[in-house]
């Protein structure tokens, strides 16, 4: 049984991953291109005139947000277009009647959704190194928060994929949710420089967690807690997993 349900953890991967490496120009050049343009604009155009940020060049303290902007987008978008893409040419009905539990196709994609994150992050990294010296505080933490949070938006996507009626509705999330809080997450400026009021909005912001605690893997500076964003994050990821074995397993959106 174990080897059956391997097996098809594997297929599913497998798959996920050929799908984006099939049209890599789409999926991971994007990624790679804006960032570049971040870090010209935002690092050597504006990064001089702001000067140093908690004792870090400003282009120094935008680099881990700019990776983690890039690994959250990918791994929305590639779970979230690739379920719905599923779901809307019927594919998705073989693996609802495949004898393999929820968990191993849940799964099945959030590896997808791993896969193309780490791949866009590390190719960001690269192009960061052209820009700024490479500075690591600890690699556990960077890996632990980049997965923890690579997970976490790959079960989001997904859920967006079930809900989804249409290919705009995939689109909406990204556009109108994850777009904005990624950039008041502290991507391009400390919470800290912001009055109390807002620092404590801020903090109702998720993404604020995942990049401090990112940023601390690098740096050894973060705004909240690092036990605090771990913590969040393995509670958001817990919540959505159970949401969305749930939902598939009523077949909510699945099921015509």
């Amino acid at each position: 049984m174990f080897s059956l349900y391997y097996t098809a953890l594997k297929s599913l991967a497998v798959k996920e991953t050929n799908r984006y490496m099939r049209i890599w120009v789409q999926t991971l050049v994007p990624p790679v291109i804006t960032t570049s343009l971040y870090f010209i604009i935002f690092g050597n155009l504006i990064g001089g005139r702001i000067g140093e940020m908690d004792g870090f060049s400003y282009m120094e303290f935008i680099v881990p947000g700019l990776i983690m902007m890039s690994a959250i987008t990918s791994s929305y978008s590639n779970v979230s277009s690739s379920f719905f893409s599923q779901k809307f040419q019927k594919n998705i009905e073989e693996l609802m009647i495949a004898p393999v539990p929820t968990h191993v196709i849940i799964w099945g994609f959030v590896v997808g959704g791993l896969g193309r994150s780490i791949l866009v992050s590390a190719l960001v990294t690269i192009i960061s190194l052209f820009f700024v010296p490479l500075q690591v505080f600890s690699w556990p933490i960077i890996i632990i928060a980049l997965l923890l949070t690579v997970i976490l938006f790959s079960l989001a996507g997904l859920l967006n994929g079930i809900f989804a009626q249409s290919f705009d509705d995939v689109s909406i999330v990204p556009t109108f949710v994850l777009q904005p809080l990624t950039y008041l997450g502290g991507v391009f400026y400390s919470v800290a420089m912001l009055p109390p009021f807002w620092q404590a909005v801020s903090k109702i912001n998720p993404i604020v967690y995942m990049i401090s605690g990112f940023r601390y893997g690098f740096l050894g500076k973060t705004d909240v807690s690092l036990w605090v964003s771990i913590s969040i994050l393995v509670l958001f990821i817990a919540a959505l997993y159970f949401l969305c074995w749930y939902l598939i397993e009523k077949g909510r959106g699945l099921r015509s």
